[in-house]
């Protein structure tokens, strides 16, 4: 098997992984902050699918890539709803509005 092609697919997976870091940490609206957690785990999935190509083309990189999908989308639901939730109570999505908590 040829080596380029999981070294081609790590290297878009690092790079959509950094650019949800940078997203993450450089935006303050929730949605976008939200937006860029799902773009880091679509980076780590397709790392984890490049592992298994690198790995001899065996199924565990997919089977692993298989559960960050779907914890991925149970974060998705969740964290959807927080947001909706949050907005409802203070109006704004600003993550620095929401940067104190009261008890």
């Amino acid at each position: 098997m040829d080596m380029t092609e999981p070294r081609a697919l790590m290297v878009i997976g690092a790079v959509l992984f950094g650019l949800g870091v940078v997203g993450f940490l450089t935006r303050r609206n929730l949605i976008v902050m939200f937006l860029s957690t799902e773009v880091m785990f679509q980076g780590v999935l397709i790392n984890l699918v490049a592992m298994g190509l690198a790995r001899g083309g065996n199924l565990h990189g997919q089977a692993f890539g298989l559960f960050v999908l779907v914890i991925a989308a149970v974060e998705a639901g969740l964290g959807l709803a927080i947001i909706v939730m949050l907005f409802r109570r203070r109006g704004t999505l600003d993550a620095e509005a929401w940067r104190e908590m009261r008890g």
